[in-house]
């Protein structure tokens, strides 16, 4: 078994608190992704997962073992970092072969999981060249070719892609989910990219200042966000401010731009007189009238077009609001157009 779970593990530099009482468990052969933005903690916290940082508090456990205190030689871990950190004076083989010089493995054992590294991550041929030799995609590979051959239980990955160009991005995350799936290894991967975070997770932990403040599958927290700071760090979103007038299947409020019907997720309940805010996604504003729906006047401010739609800025009463609008509905900056959002389509959060 190759799960990780963290106990309300801690660390502190100075005064600044890194990471703040963690709890998390990820599951045996899960990719999972820690998210959020620069500063957050998440890098320290896999960290102290691969035991380069001591927690202050709290305890690290692989499977039934303890390995809070466990030297990172000793943890079975392979680790990718944002820089490679590959040896530029070495081959490419021979930085594959690092980690298999240091365990002293046999010569042949040693060759065999080589040539099973370079054949999985389509380096054949390129054995001999130094890293200064190659593209920022090879020697991704590279660096990840290398923690592969030391056959870890669990793989940590610190934004592996950061380097690379958006095309490139997208084509290398493919490829790492498809090893990850066929090797059937836990992986627990580090990015502040949240399409990212997506695209390739099986399951999300969204941090900030420290804090674990969610852990789901990404569609859980993209429809279910529990907090304003998920519900804007994932994905676009207009937040409106209002007071619950009634619960009646919806929740009503009344807000700025008139009446608002929205739902509330499960394990959040409102008292009538709460303040809180409705939230909605670019893709709900709709410019066609639907029965129950919400509705708001909006006077267009900037155009985006993104090909399969044109993302539409504008302001309603002081408020800011981001619509995604089909290419096949022409408008322009300045225009009034009247939005429509279902209830069923919009999500009701606590203020904070």
């Amino acid at each position: 078994m190759a799960n990780v779970r963290i106990d309300g593990v801690s660390k502190k530099f100075g005064e600044v608190v890194a990471v703040d009482q963690a709890t998390l468990q990820v599951e045996d052969k899960e990719f999972f992704a820690l998210l959020g933005p620069s500063g957050c903690g998440k890098t320290t916290l896999l960290r102290i997962i691969a035991g380069f940082e001591l927690p202050d508090n709290g305890h690290v456990y692989f499977g039934d073992r303890e390995m809070t205190n466990v030297p990172p030689n000793e943890r079975g871990t392979g680790m990718v970092f944002q820089s490679y950190a590959l040896w530029p004076h070495m081959t490419v083989k021979e930085n594959i072969e690092f980690g298999l010089n240091m365990r002293k493995l046999a010569k042949e054992e040693k060759a065999k999981r080589v040539a099973n590294v370079l054949e999985l991550l389509q380096l054949k041929g390129l054995e001999d060249r130094s890293p200064l030799q190659l593209s920022g995609g090879q020697q991704q590979r590279v660096a990840v070719a290398r923690a592969l051959a030391i056959e870890p239980q669990i793989l940590l990955m610190d934004e592996p892609l950061s380097n690379l160009d958006a095309k490139l991005r997208i084509e290398t995350r493919t490829e790492l989910r498809k090893i990850q799936r066929e090797l059937g290894i836990t992986v627990i991967y580090v990015t502040h990219d949240q399409e990212e975070a997506m695209s390739i997770a099986d399951r999300i932990g969204v941090m900030n200042r420290g804090r674990l403040l969610q852990v789901g599958s990404p569609r859980e927290i993209y429809l279910f966000p529990r907090s304003l700071f998920v519900a804007d760090f994932i994905g676009q979103a207009t937040s409106v401010t209002g007071e619950v007038v009634s619960r009646d299947g919806f929740v009503t409020l009344k807000t700025p731009i008139g009446k608002v019907l929205g739902r509330y997720p499960p394990g959040l309940d409102v008292d009538i007189g709460q303040k809180v805010i409705a939230i909605v996604r670019p893709e709900h504003l709709l410019p066609d009238p639907m029965d129950q729906a919400n509705e708001i006047k909006v006077r267009l401010s900037a155009l985006s077009y993104l090909g399969s739609v044109t993302r539409v800025f504008g302001q309603s009463d002081g408020l800011n609001l981001i619509a995604d609008l089909q290419v096949d509905k022409p408008v322009s900056v300045g225009q009034e157009v009247k939005l429509y959002f279902r209830p069923n389509d919009t999500l009701i959060l606590a203020s904070q």
